[in-house]
């Protein structure tokens, strides 16, 4: 029987590409020279670790909620590096499904003094050395994605290279699978277990009428509990203004990534800040 494919199935054919086009255009060793003059390392966990914040996200689009509003994704480099709430900001750098490149990180970088990370869909070395010559402070690793002899030694190139990782965790099992001293946890409440032809399904309830994303469950962040106390807790996906509170309170998060409810806001980028602000 034929098994249905999951959108991150559908994203990493691209993704696969994307890679291999990178690599024709500039070599390993084109890289490594090119990360002699990269913007200087920021700590993306020191940043974390001073007071509970945001990380704030940059995409043009997305699978599950199609295009973001142009207005807000220009303003919003500038907005964040104005937010007293936000430590530091994620971009996403795939062109296919996000609409965003390695450039745009590196412009972003440069414009701002708050850490970058690279968010994408990261299983070779070659994007971790490209994440760094491009500027990026921290990368994303995703246990959905790898196998947990995968991610070690991404994550041993990564600090080797001084970026921290965010490792990404959908479930208890993921987590425990962790690469040995892990120190970034993410738990992300968003699901890619959803086949291709249902995916986006969320954003066209929103349009007629209905506000309730299907491809998220905020009930995973309990999962929370299950990481080691050593660690920093990052909230993934969902998270809006009015659970935010409950996520660092109740929860004990130390940080939320939120990026569609800011680059999606009708009232704009800087109201929906405010109101973030606000419930904190």
């Amino acid at each position: 029987m034929k098994t249905t494919q999951t959108i991150l199935d559908a994203i990493m054919v691209d993704v696969r590409c994307e890679l291999a086009e990178a690599q024709a255009k500039r070599p390993l060793a084109e890289l490594r020279r090119i990360m002699a003059d990269a913007p200087a390392v920021r700590s993306f966990k020191g940043a974390l670790q001073k007071t509970f914040g945001i990380i704030a996200e940059i995409k043009e689009r997305s699978p599950s909620h199609g295009p973001m509003r142009p207005e807000n994704v220009d303003e919003a480099p500038m907005a964040y590096e104005q937010s007293r709430i936000v430590r530091a900001i994620s971009v996403l750098t795939n062109h296919s499904h996000f609409g965003m490149s390695m450039e745009r990180l590196r412009d972003i970088k440069t414009r701002g003094t708050k850490p970058v990370l690279r968010k994408d869909f990261i299983f070779d070395e070659y994007q971790v050395y490209e994440a760094r010559a491009f500027g990026a402070d921290a990368i994303l690793l995703m246990a959905n994605l790898l196998e947990p002899g995968e991610m070690k030694p991404l994550s041993a190139c990564a600090k080797e290279l001084g970026m921290d990782v965010l490792f990404e965790c959908h479930s208890k099992e993921q987590i425990e699978q962790l690469p040995v001293g892990a120190q970034i946890y993410g738990i992300n409440s968003r699901t890619f277990a959803t086949g291709t032809t249902r995916y986006g399904v969320s954003a066209l309830l929103g349009k007629f009428g209905s506000s309730k994303d299907l491809t998220v469950d905020l009930d995973r962040f309990e999962l929370g509990q299950y990481v080691p106390e050593h660690a920093l807790k990052v909230a993934e996906s969902g998270v809006s203004a009015k659970t935010i509170r409950r996520v660092r309170d109740e929860l004990g998060y130390h940080a939320a990534l939120v990026g569609t409810s800011f680059l999606k806001a009708t009232h704009g980028i800087r109201r929906e800040l405010e109101l973030f602000e606000q419930a904190l």
